[in-house]
């Protein structure tokens, strides 16, 4: 069985292999956060051979309050032994190759990648340009609901990724080399279409995750995403980089493209903008 090429796979790979059938579990990630339907709608008018839905707000995301009361953002993680079922219910288990796709450029697929780095899952890859990359490509259109697959019991390793909360954040303000993948409109708090309060985490760095992106929709070459990231970041390592967003979901599209750049080790903040911004005790930045 060929390896999965990763972090990325293009369209005429994924189509080869699936025709080889070589095992390979697809995940199709459509969402929109205006309509929290419109992405299983998609999935279900048209989508690769075989592919499962996986739903960002119930099978990549928890909306359970934490057990202290306070609020954990828009899109808090569910806990590991959670998403490891959710695996198990779609037939994942350690070892298969998962590819995962949306229709918005990875900004959602991103969050499954980075999930399954969570759970300690090595060979798991996003399908660049998505979508839109797999019809160019001439991929195969299903429109049949796929048949259910058999059920198996994920047993998650240690997580391949790092991140950190929010008191640790608050307490290395400064030493953290925050970036923040929204808008620059969010960023600066000029707008705030989600969240209660407008601004950002003091001394966040603005990188808007479609930077990452060339008109084409797929991922920018390596050389150009870590040229930008160096450009930002200077000479701070990755694994003093902390990349955040809104909710925790476009946030993995910059971890995704610095993976792509070479530069593994930064971590995620899963709360975000929207976890930090409901503490008033907690700073806020705007400009």
């Amino acid at each position: 069985m060929a390896d999965l090429p990763r972090p990325l796979i293009d369209a005429p790979t994924l189509i080869e292999r699936l025709a080889a059938r070589q095992p390979t579990r697809v995940f199709d990630v459509s969402f929109d956060l205006a309509d929290s339907a419109a992405g299983e709608r998609a999935h279900a008018e048209a989508h690769v051979p075989g592919a499962y839905h996986l739903h960002l707000d119930r099978d990549l995301a928890d909306h359970a309050p934490a057990a202290d009361g306070r609020p954990r953002g828009r899109h808090p993680l569910p806990t590991r032994a959670a998403f490891a079922a959710t695996l198990g219910r779609f037939g994942v288990d350690a070892a298969r190759p998962v590819v995962v796709y949306d229709r918005s450029g990875g900004m959602y697929a991103a969050r499954a990648w980075w999930m399954l780095r969570w759970m300690g899952h090595d060979a798991v890859a996003l399908l660049d340009g998505g979508w839109a990359a797999w019809r160019a490509a001439g991929g195969a259109v299903e429109t049949e609901a796929p048949v259910p697959p058999m059920a198996t019991h994920y047993v998650p390793s240690a997580p391949r990724v790092h991140t950190v909360d929010a008191g640790m954040l608050l307490r290395g303000l400064g030493r953290w080399r925050l970036i923040d993948a929204r808008a620059p409109e969010r960023f600066r708090g000029d707008v705030e279409p989600l969240d209660p309060v407008a601004g950002h985490i003091p001394g966040a760095l603005n990188r808007p995750f479609k930077n990452n992106l060339g008109a084409d929709g797929r991922f920018r070459p390596a050389a150009a995403l870590r040229a930008d990231f160096a450009a930002l970041l200077g000479e701070a390592p990755a694994d003093e980089v902390v990349h955040q967003c809104g909710s925790g979901v476009t946030a993995c599209h910059n971890l995704l493209a610095m993976e792509v750049a070479g530069l593994s080790g930064a971590a995620l903040y899963p709360g975000s903008w929207s976890e930090w911004c409901a503490d008033p005790a907690r700073p806020v930045a705007r400009g």
